[in-house]
């Protein structure tokens, strides 16, 4: 039988470590075989559980299971098949068609829900044997509501799904069929009178692999899968009755028992590689599913630290590091960074999420050691507004946040992504103006401005009436105005987000940035500036190119200036232009350089043969300016820069 994990990506760099983590750990258990050509768990030299991969479960359905016995299961594949959301569904069906999957798995997000289930009713449409089931957080919560509403889908799996999908595989091994195939009517009558007379099933778990399916024959058989099925903790299915089963949530497992997810790296060229070494949350933030789960625990290191090696030996252009908190533990995160320093190969890039004011004088040395690129790092602040802050239950010290974003900037060799989020409790538009200018001038490399998202089983969907809030019906349920924020603002904001995107996001206008900031009151009054203009010039939502992003701000700064300001922000805009790559195109505004070409040539002799290497320009202040794209900045992969003179413009 084939049981095919599906992911529907936001984008094709990305991948879904979820579904391989379910297809390791179910081969790693002997629950499916892994085919050829698959990522075999004990190929390419790195052990998948070295914590005991030799040693037997004593307890539950992996009795008795080895890596020898894991090796000669031949009743079940797991395949995995990857699209994105930008694919075509025909195409996508097409390819699951041609697969001929008994059961289908789908990967549920909010990103990706809407997309999913117009999938699984064609899926069922072309495919009506196949048995479709749902994991995720998406689908976690509100499952038995689900199986009503879509009637194609079989089943959910809830929670962590390692040790869940593995047992379910041992169901539908038992079975040696799906369910749909069976007929409902069928299934329904057969199951109902076993289910009445189950106990233990005579010796299942003690009979031989090869015996298993083969020596259970008929209603039995049936009546063992539904009876298995009943013993699966975070399986919600239409059960034998025609009732639907809701199992409760499964305790949370070692992650130390979780298989490493690329023995090798086959299909992940030119895709992010993501890493999980820790699960869970110790904190509790309302809006956040993460806070749900308090168990946080952390894969070992015996583990970690030989995984890294593996992606610094294959230079992997980039790790990233899906750890809810990843510096919630001081001595895990310490490990790492010292191991990825101390092993650095030049190349490849680690990303983490990590709570900043948690970072001690000892993480601030050590990262203020590392190569510039090495890693990066996610800090979300979501307000700067006290009362925010407890009302979505989050513990933040926001002076000493500070210090330690200012103090890692200090260093110039790590590039760090700040996250504001609109739309909280409490937050009105003047506060949220507040929160902007206080973290815009931290000096992040990437400014993220997100709006709430009103997740099922949060905290914050339970206070929806308390709060005021109205949200979008459909995924991804995103704010549209709160008790404190009418609608109006909202799209005002979005306007600012647009600004920070194109504007400060993009590292390619920041001179002209830091001048036109002085001509008002705050960062956030010259964003809201910048949205008014775009929004009354009728540009939002027009796909411009870089060259008239720098004619539009432009214009736009010469409907605030006076006429002779105009000057300096043009050579500053000149240099923010040249700074990233020597275009081909200039501006409209661009100074000409004709009349200079001589003298530029005496300046820089090597102008003519160094080509597209470097780039010589004269400002309109007479400065001479060399970009030398040879020597680019290793964090933000700017020109290097060199005042040559200064000559008459």
């Amino acid at each position: 039988m084939k049981f095919l994990l599906t992911a529907i990506n936001a984008k094709y760099i990305h991948s879904n470590p979820g579904v391989y983590s379910l297809k390791m750990f179910a081969e790693s258990k002997g629950a499916a075989q892994a085919v050829q050509g698959d990522q075999n768990p004990w190929e390419d030299g790195l052990p998948c559980v070295p914590l005991g991969a030799e040693k037997q479960e004593e307890h539950g359905p992996y009795a008795g299971v080895t890596e020898k016995t894991a090796r000669e299961s031949h009743s079940m594949q797991v395949e995995i098949a990857e699209y994105t959301i930008n694919n075509q569904m025909e195409l996508i069906l097409e390819d699951i068609y041609r697969r001929k999957p008994d059961m289908v798995g789908i990967s549920c997000y909010i990103w990706n829900i809407a997309y999913a289930l117009d999938l699984v009713r064609d899926i069922h449409k072309v495919l009506p044997d196949t048995d479709i089931w749902l994991g995720g957080p998406e689908v976690s919560y509100d499952a038995p509501q689900l199986l009503v509403r879509e009637p194609e889908v079989f089943g959910v799996m809830k929670g962590e799904g390692e040790e869940m999908f593995a047992a379910l595989l041992e169901c539908y091994r038992t079975l040696g069929c799906t369910v749909r195939s069976l007929g409902w009517n069928e299934q329904k009558n057969v199951a109902a009178e076993s289910v009445a007379d189950s106990g233990r099933l005579p010796e299942l778990q003690d009979r031989p692999e090869t015996a298993r399916v083969s020596e259970i024959s008929g209603n039995a058989r049936v009546s063992a899968f539904w009876h298995c099925m009943s013993q699966v903790a975070g399986l919600t299915y239409h059960g034998a009755d025609g009732i639907i089963c809701d199992q409760p949530i499964r305790p949370v497992m070692d992650m130390s028992r979780i298989p490493f997810l690329y023995p090798s790296l086959k299909g992940f060229e030119n895709r992010i590689v993501y890493y999980e070494s820790s699960r869970g949350c110790p904190f509790s933030c309302s809006y956040c599913l993460s806070s749900i789960d308090k168990s946080v625990r952390f894969r070992d290191l015996k583990l970690v630290l030989p995984e890294l090696d593996f992606f610094l030996e294959k230079r992997v252009p980039q790790v990233k590091f899906v750890d809810r908190t990843f510096n919630a533990k001081k001595s895990h995160a310490m490990a790492i960074w010292k191991h990825i320093l101390e092993h650095d190969n030049g190349v490849t890039n680690f990303h983490f999420e990590i709570t900043a004011d948690l970072l001690d004088e000892e993480e601030l040395e050590l990262i203020s050691r590392m190569r510039p690129g090495l890693i990066q790092l996610e800090i979300g602040v979501q307000s700067t507004n006290t009362e925010t802050i407890r009302a979505i239950r989050r513990k933040m010290d926001l002076k000493r946040l500070r210090y330690v974003v200012e103090r890692i900037n200090a260093g110039k060799n790590v590039h760090q992504h700040l996250d504001l989020i609109a739309g909280l409790p409490f937050e009105d538009y003047e506060s949220f103006g507040r929160s902007f200018n206080e973290v815009y001038s931290m000096e992040p490399e990437q400014f993220q401005l997100g709006f709430l998202k009103v997740l099922k089983g949060s905290y914050m969907h339970d206070m929806v009436e308390e709060y005021g809030l109205k949200y979008r019906g459909k995924a991804p349920y995103e704010v549209l105005s709160t008790k404190w924020l009418p609608y109006s603002d909202v799209l005002r904001l979005k306007g600012v987000e647009d600004m920070v995107e194109v504007y400060y996001n993009s590292r390619q206008f920041l001179r002209t940035l830091k001048l036109f900031e002085q001509e008002f009151e705050s960062a956030f009054a010259m964003y809201e500036y910048m949205a008014q203009y775009y929004d009354e010039q009728h540009l939002t939502g027009l796909n411009h190119s870089r060259l008239a992003r720098y004619e539009i701000f432009h214009d736009l700064i010469g409907q605030k200036v006076e006429p002779e300001q105009m000057g300096a922000f043009e050579d500053a805009l000149m240099c923010d232009l040249y700074f990233r790559e020597n275009a081909k195109s200039r501006p409209s505004f661009a100074l000409p350089q004709a009349p200079y070409k001589e003298e530029l040539r005496r300046m820089v002799p090597e102008l003519r043969t160094l080509g597209i290497q470097v780039h010589a320009e004269v400002l309109r202040s007479g400065e001479v300016l060399l970009f030398d794209y040879r020597e680019k900045d290793r964090l933000n992969h700017n020109a290097k820069l060199t005042v040559l003179g200064r000559i008459e413009a």
